[in-house]
């Protein structure tokens, strides 16, 4: 158990009660986000409302999630991992809860900001959290457990979330969410507390600069497939938001206590391993997304075919993470495991193209196998592997920015990807209109639904071969930067026991 470097409770905690507590917490981030999905459409029915209002009770959860992570985890440095793990299960639960009664569209977008807040609190501290409290081969054996439990949340939050819907309504899904969070906020005192040894003043400038640029920079990008991209608004929110991220780095260059230390991107291959998380989201999040809105659309198929369709990329993703975690243990080199996730993510891809209405499981099983073993072994050892690169008072930083990568590129491939598709689709069928139907899954009954799904299919080979070509070039990337000698990861002194330290609770 490791604790070098930060100040923390006393042995009232439980290394194995608080991995239960971090992974139960961290399920149902993802089952979140991928659950929400599948509840739009009665949402929808209940409340009225369709169109932007509604896709933003996905994409606020999304965007928030991702502005948030990284000043959670530089706050959980300075006032507890624990804290700020408590604190974002808090906010999560009630968001979640205030979703479930909520009377109105718009009461339900502001509970799922909320609820996005707080999930970027709880998987930030996560991270730090198993850091400090584990160490070696114990390290890598926690964050694959934690890639296990990304990937069963990805693979199961649609399925529970229809069933949930399906025999108990939308709101009932929400209020799942809410009892999880219960427990794991009873856990949470098993969970010691720990922080940087040093408390230097909260980084307010950087702070607001990050998450109102961020935010911004988000939401044209998110919009600007809907809006046009020519919109004022979009082009405005564009703007300034890159420039508030730019005036981000100015003042952290400059702060004696940044929420984001500039030198830790320095750190090569501690980036590398953000490079991977990236290139990894690119991969696998559009076609988990909207592979199934193909199924439907093009092959006629019923939700639920299509979902047991996708446990064929999904389940590979409960068993790969163990795997890689295991191949590192034994010294299999980490540098070359990733870079073999992202190949076979590339290979999966570009096999994919085999796609074409009507086509079984059978011939899909090969590719989407692959895609899913390369997602697999990703989530297990990404997160290890680019925490061990840190000294551990920098651990909530590291962990908040590695995810702030990683849940802004799901936000933005989700919008990217599906407007690569529209375009695609318009460029043949020469209806913006029609464009967006086809790409919904909505293919008009009659003679001209084969064409169609053929335009719909032409599109998907063209998004897949994009998708390998970056996942294949990201590999190499990847490896190149963690190639070569390594510097010493700087030792963090052991800080003195104090009263304070020895007595800090939430």
């Amino acid at each position: 158990m490791s604790t070098a470097g930060t100040k923390s409770s006393p042995p009232r905690s439980s290394p194995a009660m608080t991995l239960v507590v971090v992974l139960l917490g961290v399920l149902v981030v993802p089952m979140s986000i991928s659950g929400a999905a599948v509840a739009l459409p009665d949402i929808g029915k209940d409340l009225d409302t369709s169109g932007a209002p509604l896709m933003w009770v996905v994409n606020v959860y999304n965007l928030l999630f991702a502005a948030i992570t990284l000043v959670a985890g530089s706050l959980s440095d300075l006032f507890g991992r624990r804290r700020i793990f408590v604190l974002g299960g808090g906010l999560f639960a009630v968001g979640s809860l205030i979703s479930a009664l909520a009377p109105h569209i718009v009461v339900l977008d502001l509970a799922r900001a909320v609820a996005g807040i707080g999930a970027a609190g709880v998987l930030a501290s996560s991270g730090a959290i198993l850091a400090t409290t584990f160490d070696g081969a114990a390290r890598t054996r926690a964050f694959a457990a934690m890639g296990t439990v990304v990937g069963i949340g990805i693979a199961f939050g649609p399925t529970l979330s229809g069933w949930l819907v399906g025999s108990l309504g939308w709101r009932a899904s929400f209020l799942f969410y809410v009892v999880v969070l219960v427990f794991v906020l009873l856990g949470t005192v098993r969970v010691a507390e720990s922080r940087a040894g040093e408390r230097p003043r909260v980084d307010v400038p950087g702070v607001v600069t990050f998450v109102l640029g961020l935010a911004l920079a988000m939401i044209g990008l998110v919009q600007g497939p809907e809006s046009g991209w020519g919109d004022p608004l979009i082009v405005g929110s564009l703007v300034l938001g890159v420039a508030l991220l730019i005036v981000f780095a100015v003042v952290e260059r400059r702060s004696d206590h940044p929420v984001l230390d500039l030198t830790l991107i320095k750190n090569r291959r501690y980036t590398a391993w953000c490079v991977g998380t990236l290139i990894t989201s690119i991969g696998f999040v559009g076609t988990l997304t909207f592979l199934p809105t193909y199924f439907q659309g093009a092959s006629d198929a019923s939700a639920t075919s299509a979902g047991v369709t996708m446990l064929l990329m999904t389940v590979p993703v409960l068993i790969a993470p163990q795997v890689g975690g295991w191949l590192i243990t034994r010294g299999f080199p980490p540098r070359v495991l990733m870079g073999l996730a992202l190949l076979l993510i590339a290979a999966g891809s570009a096999w994919l193209t085999v796609l074409e209405p009507g086509i079984g499981a059978g011939r899909l099983a090969g590719p989407l196998i692959v895609i899913g073993v390369g997602m697999g072994i990703s989530f297990g050892i990404t997160d290890g592997q680019a925490m061990s690169q840190v000294e551990p008072e920098r651990a909530g930083m590291a962990a908040g920015f590695l995810n702030t990568i990683r849940g802004g590129a799901e936000a933005l491939v989700l919008a990217i990807f599906g407007s690569l598709l529209v375009s695609l689709i318009q460029s043949r069928v020469g209806s913006a209109h029609l464009a967006k139907e086809i790409s919904a899954g909505n293919l008009p009954d009659g003679p001209e639904h084969a064409v169609l799904a053929d335009h719909f299919t032409s599109a998907w080979h063209i998004a897949l071969w994009w998708v390998a070509g970056v996942c294949a070039i990201g590999a190499v990337l990847v490896v190149a930067m963690l190639s070569g000698s390594a510097a010493p990861r700087p030792a963090a002194a052991r800080p003195e026991r104090t009263p304070e330290s020895e007595n800090q609770h939430v």
